[in-house]
């Protein structure tokens, strides 16, 4: 799964906005160190457990994901402050190792 482009992530807000359906947006507001995506970049959620886009995979875009379904069923948007420290990563045979804020917006 890879960036969404702006037109596509308002074309399927839009389009789940039609049918009355909640979309939790993911976006990137701040990195620090090394990290799978920059400030930016995006992840939808829709009700029916459907995605799109990416704030970088693995161990922090799990976190992201249940912070998502959370947020799908409360309705309430928050920053939200992962980390992955450099043990954690290479115990994940990952090579990043920095925090990101997520700001999870329940549409």
């Amino acid at each position: 799964m890879g960036t969404i482009a702006q037109t596509d992530l308002y074309r399927l807000i839009s389009e789940a906005s039609k049918r009355g359906e909640r979309v939790v947006v993911a976006t990137v507001a701040r990195t620090r160190g090394s990290t799978p995506q920059q400030k930016g970049a995006k992840m939808l959620f829709f009700a029916n457990g459907e995605v799109a886009g990416t704030v970088g995979g693995g161990c922090i875009e799990a976190e992201v994901w249940a912070e998502a379904r959370d947020a799908m069923r409360s309705g309430k948007s928050a920053l939200h402050h992962f980390s992955l420290t450099a043990e954690e990563a290479s115990e994940e045979g990952m090579v990043c190792g920095g925090t990101m804020d997520i700001f999870i917006d329940a549409l």
